[in-house]
């Protein structure tokens, strides 16, 4: 007999209460038809009802029955002997067996309970066919009827409960692996998030805070000699912290940048020209190729950031004299192009992203462009200067134009 323990198919309250009302009112039954039907020996048919009464009591307080295979089927044991004792008694113990069919069914393992509840139907028809000293096919019908239905009645049960553990286990699952996609969405926005601001810091705030520094020294290297040289550096300086104050505003509310607010994209790169050209000694000239079309808002964002950072390298490492910048609206997609006559660099060359080297704006550049189905094409050689293209889509697909909150 298997020793491990028991794993029940849970059964509500009220079915087990029914159960054990059913082998009481069965049992009593048998009693008082034995003593009302003035029947031979219904003093001892009463005893050992009350016994069999006694010893089924005995299982559902006993919690090892419930918890070893070994303890229910002693004491399903030891029921069935007082029953059997109680069928040669009286012949309507017979229908105890119908209650025991289930309690076997329950309590035993599959093809233990399948064998324990035939030799329960076997005894019950033998029982009564002895108290009726014949036999007959329709004395089989009763208890091997009964026992059928408490097999389909049991298995049935147990197999909707272990689809419902499956069904639970699997929404238990999905709603683990819901909380681990929200969870993983959200890490998701928080790096988009970090990114797009790391992206707009570069481009505005970081790019600014270095023209003004830039400006100072200059304002710095002419003040002895030159007052007025200084203060127009000192203007130009306050106006690019108001203009970057401004920026942050902007994209902290995630709003397009002031450049664009009443104004189109070709403005907006032409304002930016004339105002690098006034604040540094560089010629910056804006040339616009093709008819304008309209932009999705992220398309002229990106469009001026990249040309925001091109400028602002240019500016601040080619050492360069003049400056081209060109918008083309040809070949159905447009085209940003920033040349320059500076000392150029090697490509191969260029630092890695970080806190001391810089280099984070190649990196986001390309990223912009590349989020919304872009692409990004830097021709530089030591010397002859440098050619920064980035080429967007005119129609945003679907599958990008949500990746551009920039």
């Amino acid at each position: 007999m298997n020793t491990t323990a028991l794993t029940l198919t849970p059964t509500t309250r009220a079915l087990a209460w029914c159960l054990h009302l059913l082998v009481v009112a069965l049992l009593t039954l048998a009693a008082v038809r034995a003593v009302v039907g003035g029947r031979p020996h219904a003093g001892v048919t009463v005893a050992v009802a009350m016994l069999c009464g006694l010893v089924y009591s005995a299982g559902p307080l006993l919690p090892r029955v419930r918890g070893s295979r070994r303890a229910a089927a002693l004491w399903l044991a030891a029921v069935g002997l007082v029953w059997l004792a109680l069928l040669v008694l009286s012949a309507d113990a017979v229908w105890v067996a119908f209650p025991l069919y289930f309690l076997q069914l329950h309590l035993l393992s599959r093809r233990a309970g399948l064998v324990t509840v035939a030799v329960t139907a076997i005894a019950a028809i033998a029982g009564f066919a002895a108290h009726q000293d014949l036999f007959s096919p329709a004395m089989a019908i009763g208890p091997a009827l009964g026992a059928a239905v408490a097999v389909a009645v049991v298995w049935g049960y147990q197999a909707l409960y272990r689809e419902s553990e499956h069904r639970r286990r699997l929404i238990e699952e999905l709603t683990a692996t819901r909380a681990e996609l929200a969870a993983a969405q959200h890490t998701a926005g928080v790096l988009a998030e970090r990114e797009r601001l790391a992206h707009e810091i570069h481009d505005t705030l970081a790019q600014g805070l270095t023209s003004i520094q830039l400006l100072l020294r200059a304002a710095e290297r002419v003040l002895p000699e030159r007052p007025e040289a200084a203060a127009r550096h000192m203007d130009q300086a306050r106006q690019t912290a108001l203009d970057n104050l401004a920026e942050a505003r902007r994209f902290v509310a995630a709003l397009a940048p002031p450049a664009l607010d009443g104004a189109t994209l070709a403005d907006a790169l032409r304002r930016l020209c004339d105002t690098t050209g006034a604040h540094h000694r560089l010629t910056v000239r804006f040339r616009l190729d093709g008819t304008p079309a309209p932009l999705p808002t992220t398309h002229e964002v990106a469009l001026l950031r990249i040309a925001q950072s091109a400028l602002a390298n240019t500016v601040h490492h080619a050492h360069a004299t003049a400056m081209d910048v060109t918008l083309d609206y040809t070949g159905g997609q447009v085209a940003l192009e920033v040349v320059d006559d500076g000392t150029g660099f090697d490509a191969a060359g260029l630092p890695d992203p970080g806190p001391e080297g810089g280099g984070f704006g190649l990196t986001a550049m390309r990223a912009r462009a590349h989020a919304l189905g872009g692409t990004l094409a830097l021709a530089s050689v030591p010397g002859h200067g440098t050619t920064l293209t980035a080429r967007l889509p005119l129609t945003p697909s679907a599958a990008t134009e949500p990746e551009a909150r920039l």
